[in-house]
């Protein structure tokens, strides 16, 4: 595995190699960002994207998406996937926003994850979007360049991958490495074999790992 610098080096890589990033999903207020990122599992931020200014602009608020019917939000939504649960979850999502909390989506991880369909990389990721907080959300991307990249071993949880990444970076970057990370993965495959490996970065980082692995 990569000691600590070393993860620190390759993250500082690939944000010279991708540049200035940021969030990729659009909304305009905090709890529309909070749906977008419900909405956005197990789909791409593009899919979501698409169907969200529909939904937006006939439900903006939760009060309005709470009443909504869910036969008409699986319709808006069908095309990202998982759209039953999906409809169902943020129905529910905004009763609770508008019943139980104002209006107001939580700035807690423990507030966001007790809505319905929001996960930890949920609340993660609306915590440091939205709110500004040193949260690391760890999605498909970031999980399979901290494998492949020997970050973590290959058996690594989301939390162990994000444990690992808070753990090396300084508070203040982690916004920054999980929009990079993430277009680092759309941009580089993480699954070629190491005799057909392109990307230079992940030919160094085996290459660390295994003058890494002999020094034990």
């Amino acid at each position: 595995m990569l000691k600590d610098e070393q993860i620190v080096w390759a993250i500082h890589q690939m944000e010279e190699d991708i540049g200035p990033v940021g969030p990729s999903l659009d909304s305009r207020t905090p709890f529309q960002y909070l749906v977008s990122v419900i909405l956005s599992a197990q789909a791409t931020d593009v899919s979501v994207n698409k169907v969200t200014p529909i939904l937006f602009e006939k439900y903006p608020d939760p009060k309005d998406l709470m009443t909504a019917d869910v036969a008409d939000v699986e319709k808006i939504i069908k095309s990202v996937g998982l759209f039953h649960n999906k409809a169902r979850n943020i129905i529910k999502t905004a009763r609770i926003v508008h019943e139980e909390l104002n209006d107001v989506v939580p700035t807690d991880r423990k507030g966001i994850m007790a809505l319905p369909g929001a996960g930890r990389k949920t609340a993660n990721v609306v915590l440091s979007d939205v709110f500004a907080q040193n949260t690391f959300a760890v999605d498909t991307h970031v999980s399979a360049i901290a494998k492949r990249l020997h970050f973590v071993p290959q058996t690594a949880t989301p939390l162990q991958v994000e444990n690992k990444i808070v753990g090396a970076l300084q508070p203040e970057e982690l916004h920054r490495a999980h929009h990079t990370m993430i277009e680092y993965g759309r941009k580089y495959s993480m699954k070629l074999t190491p005799d057909k490996e392109v990307c230079q970065l992940i030919i160094d980082c085996d290459q660390l790992n295994e003058e890494n692995e002999a020094a034990l």
